[in-house]
């Protein structure tokens, strides 16, 4: 199938159209508008630096339902001592520096680029995008960071610098978007990390089903905080 070359007009070709890999479209921008366009309809960014913007829509994708979500021995001894501080939308753009420039394993490099950084922290200023923050005799030692529509969290990297920081926040989220009935949360791509915690691949085509019937509520704009 053809790579889709987007236009200045907001519109975006059906994921069915993606390449065997996911690959979708590129060009356009990441503009706010843009960005949310493309969340609603199962497609994401993902580009490295100095390289033009590519649009993916894999099959299959990464879901986490939560009720899937697995708590490890070890995370559930931190969470009962109270071992980290967890906050919501109170430092993002540390948060998304963090992870960009904290290396991973089986990853070279980062698709966080600058223009990236700049596009999601304006989606936060907005009220779509939210980090949730973990914290260590007061230092930020862990976190995560997405976007929020309707009843679906589309998790988009996280990081730690001490063991569990980046589990207990991830914890926390699940907590508070069950509080809220939300779906699931977007894994976008498989990892054998986000297996362990309970994610699972599920086919385009079931996962459409399942985004577009999580737009059909109202989206929680604005900051989040901890005890909402």
């Amino acid at each position: 199938m053809p790579i889709f070359r987007l236009v200045k007009e907001i519109i975006f070709p059906k994921p069915e159209f993606a390449e065997p890999d996911g690959l979708l479209a590129i060009g356009g921008d990441l503009k706010p508008e843009r960005l949310l366009a493309a969340y609603v309809n199962g497609i994401f960014p993902w580009f490295s630096e100095g390289n033009p913007i590519l649009w993916w829509s894999p099959d299959p994708r990464t879901v986490l339902m939560l009720s899937d979500f697995k708590v490890s021995k070890s995370l559930k001894q931190s969470i009962k001592k109270n071992s980290f501080e967890i906050k919501f939308d109170t430092n993002f753009s540390e948060v998304i520096k963090q992870c960009a420039i904290v290396e991973r394993k089986h990853e070279d490099g980062t698709w966080i680029t600058k223009k990236m950084i700049k596009a999601y922290t304006e989606l936060h200023k907005l009220g779509f995008a939210h980090s949730v923050e973990t914290y260590f005799e007061g230092k930020l030692v862990g976190g995560l960071y997405g976007i929020s529509l309707g009843k679906a969290f589309f998790g988009e990297s996280m990081f730690h610098l001490k063991t569990d920081a980046s589990k207990a926040a991830i914890y926390c989220l699940v907590e508070k978007l069950k509080k809220w009935d939300f779906n699931f949360i977007d894994a976008q791509v498989r990892t054998e990390h986000l297996i362990s915690l309970g994610a699972k691949e599920i086919s385009r085509e079931i996962y459409l089903e399942l985004l577009e019937n999580s737009m059909k509520v109202e989206t929680k704009i604005g900051g989040w905080n901890l005890e909402e």
